[in-house]
């Protein structure tokens, strides 16, 4: 999710110390790029939720993403992995299969997100990796029904309203179906893509008092539990 902060506009660390101390239950999302993580101290600093990066096209695996997930799930908190797509590279099944192998399972324990598919800029080639608008809708559709085949969930989808317009044709398809982790960094989500009346997570800044970048739940923290236990 590194190249998201290339194209949008950066929240001012005061807005984002501000933002933070809303009472909805308050997130970080970390891969590699954050290899040691306190996440007893994450913890303590009011961190109720985490995604973790697991994996990446159809090769890579996060070589911190099994630390960072045993360590979040001793803290207490509420994780789930995150797979960064690439569209070029092969099918939506082949990367959700890949991800659902490596780390983005999920179980109703309460304690596990359903994974989430960053679909963002390609940070090494063409903006929607070469894909019309169609194919990309149906690239997304390809992952998201074999995710949900496997694990009864649909998939997290993580984007931001400039790209999913760019490159979806600003497709209404998955609002009914997919939880929808919104990507602005500024005082408020903003334009939503279409289809969603309403985000479910908000990736609100790339730093903060806590690693990685910082996110907020759209609820409260009855309504995290809730989304951990498929109800």
């Amino acid at each position: 999710m590194k190249s998201l902060h290339l194209l949008l506009p950066l929240l001012p660390l005061a807005l984002a110390t501000a933002v933070e101390k809303r009472a909805s239950p308050q997130g970080i999302d970390v891969s590699h790029f954050q290899s040691n993580v306190n996440w007893a101290q994450v913890k303590s600093n009011g961190i109720s939720f985490a995604f973790i990066k697991a994996t990446d096209g159809t090769t890579f695996q996060d070589p911190s993403f099994s630390s960072h997930y045993s360590g979040a799930t001793k803290a207490g908190i509420i994780r789930g992995g995150y797979h960064f797509a690439r569209p070029s590279a092969s099918s939506g099944a082949t990367q959700a299969n890949f991800f659902l192998a490596h780390g983005g399972g999920w179980s109703p324990d309460g304690i596990t997100l359903p994974g989430a598919v960053d679909m963002e800029f390609n940070p090494s080639g063409p903006t929607c990796y070469g894909l019309s608008p169609a194919a990309m809708v149906s690239w997304i559709k390809d992952f998201s029904n074999t995710y949900h085949a496997k694990t009864s969930r649909y998939p997290i989808i993580y984007t931001n309203t400039n790209w999913w317009k760019q490159c979806t044709g600003n497709s209404a398809a998955f609002g009914s179906t997919n939880p929808l982790w919104i990507a602005r960094y500024n005082s408020v989500p903003g334009e939503l893509p279409a289809g969603w009346g309403f985000h479910t997570f908000w990736q609100f800044a790339d730093h903060g008092s806590n690693p990685g970048d910082q996110d907020s739940f759209n609820g409260d923290m009855a309504g995290l539990k809730r989304i951990a236990t498929g109800r």
